[in-house]
């Protein structure tokens, strides 16, 4: 019989905590709703705009915008930041828009039974990937 998957909270608030530190050193300076930040990491862009910011959290969406190619989708995602718990957590991506944190499989939608844990640990690895790589900042032209 197959063992029930079973979300380890400890390890999926390392990840969150890890994502918090690393996001903060790439959010706009300034903490106006609608600012945005473009980095370069090697050939591609990603623009970070701030959607919310509030006392304790805060609202990031996350987009490739350069290259296009066209009929792909671009990677795109949501962050909320909660500053008193300094933790981030990948709200919505690719169109899906709230993340169980554990999915029975098969579902209908084809998640696994950890997608949420996985979308955050991309997020991790998109994170070390830009800060390892020099994101640089890339002016709006």
């Amino acid at each position: 019989m197959e063992q029930r998957y079973t979300p380890d909270f400890p390890a999926m608030m390392r990840v969150y905590a890890t994502n918090y530190a690393q996001l903060c050193r790439l959010l706009p300076h300034n903490d106006k709703v609608g600012e945005t930040v473009t980095y370069q990491v090697n050939a591609a862009h990603y623009r970070l705009t701030l959607n919310e910011s509030t006392r304790y959290t805060s609202l990031v969406e996350i987009e490739q915008t350069f290259p296009v190619v066209n009929d792909w989708n671009l990677p795109a995602m949501t962050v909320r930041l909660y500053h008193d718990a300094m933790v981030a957590e990948v709200r919505s991506s690719q169109q899906v828009y709230r993340f169980k944190a554990r999915y029975d499989y098969p579902n209908k939608k084809l998640h696994q039974p950890d997608e949420k844990h996985q979308v955050n640990l991309f997020l991790a690895d998109w994170l070390r990937y830009c800060l390892a790589h020099g994101a640089m900042a890339v002016p709006v032209s």
